[in-house]
C-alpha cells in the first residue's frame, strides 16, 4: 500500500538517551508526545526507555498515542527497550534500524541529544539535499541547545562547501509546540509548489 506523503501520519523522532541537565528538554519531549498524540499523529524512535527518548515515548502512551521502537539488538541492555510500546522492532544493525525509521515516518524532528541524535538528524539532511525523499525535517533548538550546530552550518555555507542548489532543507523550531504546525506548513509549501523550493536554514 503506498503511504500519502501529504499527510502526517507518523513522525520520526531524534532524541538523547540521556535527559541532560537542563529540566527545558525534558518539558519539551513530554510536550511534543503531548501534541503527537493529541493530533492523531504515531511516534517513531529508538526503542528506549532511558532519557528524552523514554519522556518523549511514554508521553505519547500516557496521552493515548501509538509508540512504534526500532532497536538493534545489541542496543538492548544499554538503552533499555520500552516495553509498554504498541510494537517493538528488533534488528540486526543500525544500518537496519535507520532505514526502517525513515521508511516508517512522514517527518523527521531532532531534540536535543548527543553523537548519534546528530548522527541520524544529519544522515536525513543529507539524503534530502541529495533529492532523495522530500519529507519534513524539523530541528528543536530548545534554550538555544542546537546553536552552535546552526553556526557550523553557516560557516560551511560561507566556504562554499554547502553550495547553491544543495541548501539544507530544514526549519527550526524553538518549542516542541511548534513542530508539527511547521511540518504542516512544509508540506503544505511541498503541494503548491510543482518544484519544490530548496530551503536555507530558517527560523519559525
Amino acid at each position: 500500500m503506498t503511504r500519502d506523503r501529504s499527510k502526517v501520519e507518523t513522525v520520526c523522532v531524534y532524541c538523547g538517551s540521556g535527559a541532560g541537565h537542563n529540566p527545558a528538554f525534558t518539558d519539551a519531549a513530554r510536550a511534543l508526545g503531548e501534541a503527537l498524540a493529541e493530533a492523531g499523529t504515531n511516534l517513531v524512535y529508538g526503542g528506549g526507555d532511558l532519557g528524552l527518548m523514554g519522556i518523549v515515548a511514554r508521553s505519547v502512551i500516557d496521552s493515548g498515542g501509538h509508540v512504534t521502537g526500532i532497536m538493534p539488538e545489541f542496543l538492548h541492555d544499554r538503552e533499555r527497550m520500552l516495553v509498554d510500546v504498541h510494537e517493538l522492532v528488533i534488528v540486526d544493525t543500525m544500518h537496519e534500524r535507520k532505514h526502517l525509521m525513515y521508511e516508517k515516518s512522514d517527518a523527521f524532528v531532532a531534540l536535543p541529544g548527543g553523537i548519534g541524535t546528530l548522527e541520524e538528524f544529519v544522515e536525513q539532511l543529507t539524503w534530502s539535499q541529495l533529492g532523495q525523499h522530500k519529507k519534513p525535517i524539523v530541528l528543536v533548538n530548545i534554550h538555544g541547545f542546537w546553536d552552535p550546530l546552526l553556526e557550523l552550518f553557516d560557516r560551511m555555507m560561507e566556504h562554499n562547501f554547502i553550495r547553491s542548489g544543495f541548501e539544507l532543507k530544514m526549519c527550526v523550531a524553538d518549542s516542541a509546540e511548534d513542530v508539527l504546525p511547521v511540518i504542516h506548513r512544509l508540506l503544505a509549501e511541498l503541494e503548491e509548489e510543482p518544484k519544490p523550493k530548496y530551503r536555507v536554514v530558517e527560523k519559525l
